[in-house]
């Protein structure tokens, strides 16, 4: 197996992408991670002979990291980008947030297999890094739970009629709209299956992670939108399915634990002789409904900017990742994450994204949109 470079080495997807290296005994040539903190030092000495780079130091964080890790540490976005672009590695990017993106074309511009698990890299720079992959030969094995369990249920067939991503529900499943007026934080925070950071786990509790990922597949598996359904299937056993042109379906089963997709991902086209844990068939209970679009409109919302292509997915993805930083903050409520979203898709003009620049522009006006609906919000 190729050796590992680590982006967003202290969040989930990091953390146990380590966990995977140390059982399958891979090396890790580098990491990175967005802020200088001790955790990073640490995961830095473990892996003596990894190139570090640090996105964002404060300037404490930056002599810290120089103390403690000499030379072998740079700083800046560039820095990030140029680990991405070591040779003959795979980059597993678990960067959380638009930032992601560069890296991902960096790697892919050298030919490295990227395990994504940065949902932005596809969902605001979809059209512009599937071409930066065809140009580099490189290759995108998806980390997500659901797209790894459609990949894994498409390995060998000729073709699908149509993808189903199964959706948890999150915290809020079978609530009433009304009764999302009022919830908290903590409420929102509180998933019932999977262990997230706090952005994803909102975005779940919005279904807009769903939408992300009905994006997600329309460019990993050249899917048109009308052939990607979401079915609601709260236990989070089944990761997706497919549907072939005989009517036949195929489900990945597994408990909701990321290191199974993560090795995947690595491994590629083989499967690790690896069990993380065995999968008991018999004491599952499984369930599945229609999402409530009626309550969670940003699925249907998601479904549209996908439609519309060009930047409205840039923009939805940037003003959502505004909203949720807003409503974490206590400064606007759970249901007010609709409307700034909503307010960015109307004030920001669509235009084709033909490079990461576009990506950047647009992602930058609909920020700065995002921003004054919250402003707005947050004074009445």
């Amino acid at each position: 197996m190729n050796q590992l470079v680590v982006l967003g080495v202290t969040g989930s997807i990091g953390v146990q992408t380590l966990d995977v290296a140390r059982e399958l005994g891979i090396d890790v040539v580098a990491i990175a991670a967005r802020r200088g903190d001790d955790a990073l030092i640490s995961i830095a000495k473990e892996w003596p002979e990894a190139r570090v780079a640090v996105a964002d130091p404060a300037p404490q964080a930056k002599t810290a990291c120089r103390d403690a890790l000499g030379s072998r540490v740079e700083f800046g976005p560039s820095a990030v980008d140029e680990l991405a672009a070591t040779p003959h590695t795979i980059v597993v990017n678990g960067i959380v947030g638009s930032a992601g993106l560069a890296p991902s074309m960096a790697a892919a511009a050298a030919g490295n297999r990227i395990a994504l698990a940065n949902k932005e890299s596809l969902v605001a720079g979809g059209d512009v890094l599937t071409a930066a992959v065809a140009a580099g030969r490189s290759e995108i094995i998806p980390v997500d739970s659901e797209h790894s369990a459609l990949w894994q249920c498409m390995v060998g067939e000729p073709g699908f009629r149509r993808i189903i991503l199964t959706a948890s529900g999150g915290p809020f499943r079978g609530r009433s709209r009304a009764s999302l007026e009022s919830v908290t934080v903590a409420e929102a925070l509180a998933h019932p299956t999977w262990d997230m950071g706090s952005r994803i786990t909102i975005d779940s509790a919005t279904l807009m992670n769903k939408a992300f990922e009905v994006i997600e597949a329309h460019h990993i598996f050249a899917a048109a939108y009308e052939d990607i359904d979401v079915v609601v299937h709260p236990q989070s056993i089944i990761h997706s399915m497919v549907e072939f042109t005989d009517g036949s379906v195929k489900a990945q089963l597994g408990d909701p634990d990321m290191r199974l997709p993560i090795q995947y991902a690595i491994s590629y086209p083989r499967r690790a002789d690896v069990a993380i844990r065995r999968f008991d068939i018999t004491k599952q209970d499984l369930v599945f409904e229609e999402p409530d679009n009626e309550t969670f409109r940003l699925l249907n919302v998601g479904y549209e900017a996908g439609r519309q292509g060009g930047s409205a997915p840039a923009v939805l993805n940037a003003a959502d990742e505004v909203a949720v930083a807003a409503f974490i903050s206590e400064s606007i409520s759970f249901l007010e994450i609709e409307a700034v979203i909503e307010h960015c898709l109307e004030n920001v003009a669509w235009r084709p994204m033909n490079s990461v620049e576009d990506v950047i522009d647009a992602d930058a006006e609909a920020r700065s949109k995002a921003e004054e609906a919250v402003a707005g919000l947050s004074s009445r």
